[in-house]
Order: structure tokens, then C-alpha cells, then sequence
């Protein structure tokens, strides 16, 4: 087990490292573009943090081929870098070119003849056969690989080809790796393995985390949770963990009803001190805390209201987590709903009134409301600015 920890540099959250793979790719065509080689990113993080998932999307949103390879589950050199074979060379007496025995017959019938030369050369493996699209080559726990892996990937890194083959035009190598911190059984990268790739370092985010929960329909409650206690999220509670935990209660109608099998689940799961604080969070009817959905399109303006109120307190009972985990709730939730909804008047009064009354929220969470909803989508939200107060509010 490695002892010293690797130093990477950068730390992005999902949303950042998106970013900066898009510029990678983008980049990579223009390096081939012109005869050049393009690079190789490796993404270092801890363990269930959301590595392999994030590659995975950026290769759906991009229209990319994606071809996953656990290194670590490989036992035949020969899978990831082909099998060898031997190659023999055939000429018309214009034109040379290599072939395999088998095929030798066929070409001497088209009127080529051997010459005498042979080689060993390497079949393309079976993952890049066929593949008639950019893509991705995503080497997935590339540090716990069997060192002799490691080191045949080195050329293929490097040059984007092993031997007699090469990937296609428009393919990009990514690896994910863990921590060489002595907390993982990782090879150590040596300093000219180092310098054959870009490292950056994927950290989790919770406000990132959360826009994401909030647009594929994580149960709304959990998100709620996660927000509020951002702190449970550690090396051994990872976001892997707690999504299997969240999906595992996500059919329960009633917390209240269930906590003993909730226990139960969560301990199975998340251990029993993440469970223990998710119970402590149903019994103080946290998870009952108005959804962003009533809050942007619930007809009783006054009811929600009410309910915002109660929930938040004022003065000394004011509870800031609460208000700016509902705020976040309310931003995210309209931005999603607004990309294939219009925006109504009812709703543009509903969150003027959220972004100018001092009874519901405090002033820096009204700022941060119009500040995240209306520069989603200036156009759609112009309504709001039409509002005095909402005006003043946006040049804070």
C-alpha cells in the first residue's frame, strides 16, 4: 500500500470538472486536428464520490462513444492492449502491406505475393473494433491495476496507439484513480508516469450535488437532508452510499410510519450514526418541510406563506439552515421546471413576493434568490425585474 500522498493542484467540483473536460475535448480536436497527440486527464478522488458517473454524462451530453475499462478486473494483458499475432508482408509490386496468414491465400489471389518479411505485431482488442465515432477510453481504477497494466498503458497514454493499432479519430483517454494517501490499496505513480497526463481532483459539493438530486427527481425529502447536514458526507459515508440509502426509502409514504426499518436500511447502508441523525431529522418533522413545488405553484399563496414562516421562525427562533435550504430548494426547483415551462404571471408575483418580503426571508437570501433565478434565464424571469424592490435587490 502507498504511504505518500500524490499532490494535485486543482480541486473541481461536478459542475467545474465538466467544464474543464469540455475544453479538454474540444482541445483534443484540435491537437489531432493538426498531427498532434491529445491529452490524457486523470480524475484522483475518493472512493463512490461520483468519478466514473460524471465521465459517463459528459460522453452522453457530448454524443460520445464511451468504453469503460475497470483495470483492476482485468486479467489477460491481451484484453486491453490486444492479442499478438504474426503479420506478413505482401506486395503487387506497387503496393506493400502487412497481413495475417490466414488471409495470405485471398491476397495472392488478387495478385499479391509475400516477400519474405514478417513480423509480430498486435491484433486491435475487441473494445475499439467497430467503433465508427469520437468516444471516450475510460480507465477506471487505473492505480489499482496490476502494475504490468499500468505500464503497457503507458505508450497507449502517451501516443493513443499500442504497436500496429491505434484508436480512432476523436477518442480521449480519461483514467480515475484514488488518493495515494496510505487510505488506499493504490500503486504509486512515478514522476514520468505523472507527466503523461493532467491531474485534477474531484471533490463533492452539496449546492452542486443538490441541483443535480433536484433535476433526475431524488426524493425530495433526502435532498432536504443532505443540505442541511452537507458534514455527513465523509470518506467512509460517501455520496455512492447515501444514494443507495436515499433509494432504498424512496417507496416509504410516511417516514414517521417506517423509522424502524429506516434504522435498519440506514444502518445497512450509511452506518448508524448517519442513520441515527436521518431519524433525529424525521422526528423534528424536517422532512415534512414544504416542497419547492408548493412553494412555486401551490394556489394558496397565503397557506405557503404561513408555512414558510412557521418553518423558518423569526428572531430567536430563526432558523438560517432552514431558510437557506429552502431557498436553495426554490432556486433549483424553478430553474428546472422554467426549461420546458413558461414562466406565468402568477408565478413571476409568487417569487417577487418570495424576494421582497423581509417576514419570510432575510435580506442576503432575497439577494441570492434573484441573483440565481433570474440570471438562469434573463428573458423569462424579465417580469421580476419590473419590481421596484426585485430592481434594488439585484445591484446589492
Amino acid at each position: 500500500m502507498a504511504t505518500k500522498e500524490a499532490k494535485v493542484q486543482v480541486e473541481l467540483h461536478a459542475e467545474e470538472l465538466k467544464e474543464f473536460l469540455i475544453h479538454i475535448v474540444n482541445n483534443n480536436r484540435a491537437l489531432q486536428a493538426k498531427g498532434a497527440v491529445p491529452v490524457c486527464v486523470n480524475i484522483e478522488g475518493e472512493a463512490g464520490i461520483g468519478k466514473t458517473s460524471a465521465v459517463e454524462q459528459l460522453a452522453k451530453e457530448l454524443g460520445l462513444d464511451i468504453c469503460r475499462i475497470n483495470l483492476a478486473q482485468i486479467e489477460e494483458l491481451g484484453d486491453l492492449v490486444g492479442f499478438p499475432l504474426k503479420e506478413y508482408e505482401v506486395t503487387n509490386g506497387t503496393n506493400y502491406m502487412w497481413v495475417t496468414e490466414n488471409s495470405i491465400p485471398q491476397h495472392i489471389t488478387n495478385g499479391y505475393n509475400p516477400t519474405g518479411e514478417r513480423r509480430m505485431s498486435h491484433a486491435a482488442p475487441e473494445f475499439i473494433q467497430g467503433r465508427t465515432k469520437g468516444g471516450i477510453l475510460l480507465l477506471d481504477d487505473y492505480t489499482r491495476a496490476d502494475a504490468r497494466f499500468m505500464q503497457a498503458t503507458m505508450t497507449l497514454i502517451e501516443t493513443q496507439q499500442y504497436m500496429s493499432w491505434k484508436l480512432p479519430p476523436d477518442w480521449h483517454i480519461i483514467l480515475t484513480t484514488n488518493p495515494d494517501d496510505g487510505n488506499y490499496s493504490v500503486t504509486a505513480l512515478d514522476p514520468a508516469q505523472k507527466t503523461r497526463f493532467a491531474s485534477v481532483r474531484f471533490k463533492f459539493n452539496v449546492e452542486v450535488w443538490a441541483r443535480w438530486a433536484e433535476k433526475v427527481g431524488v426524493d425530495s425529502r433526502c435532498i432536504n437532508f443532505l443540505l442541511l447536514h452537507p458534514e455527513v458526507i465523509t470518506r467512509d459515508v460517501n455520496p455512492r452510499s447515501v444514494m443507495t440509502f436515499f433509494n432504498s426509502i424512496s417507496s416509504i409514504p410516511d417516514f414517521d410510519a417506517q423509522l424502524g426499518l429506516i434504522q435498519m436500511i440506514g444502518e445497512g447502508s450509511v452506518g448508524p450514526n448517519f442513520a441515527t441523525m436521518f431519524t433525529l431529522f424525521i422526528n423534528n418533522k424536517l422532512d415534512k418541510l414544504t416542497s419547492p413545488r408548493d412553494m412555486l405553484l401551490h394556489e394558496n399563496e397565503a397557506y405557503i406563506v404561513g408555512e414558510l414562516r412557521n418553518s423558518i421562525g423569526r428572531g430567536d427562533k430563526f432558523r438560517a439552515d432552514i431558510a437557506s435550504t429552502l431557498a436553495t430548494r426554490l432556486i433549483n426547483y424553478t430553474i428546472n421546471y422554467t426549461e420546458n415551462h413558461p414562466v406565468t404571471d402568477d408565478m413571476s408575483k409568487r417569487l417577487i413576493r418570495f424576494c421582497t418580503d423581509p417576514e419570510i426571508f432575510s435580506n442576503d437570501i432575497m439577494y441570492l434568490l434573484v441573483k440565481k433565478i433570474y440570471n438562469a434565464n434573463t428573458q423569462k424571469f424579465q417580469k421580476m425585474m419590473t419590481n421596484a424592490e426585485v430592481m434594488k435587490m439585484s445591484v446589492k
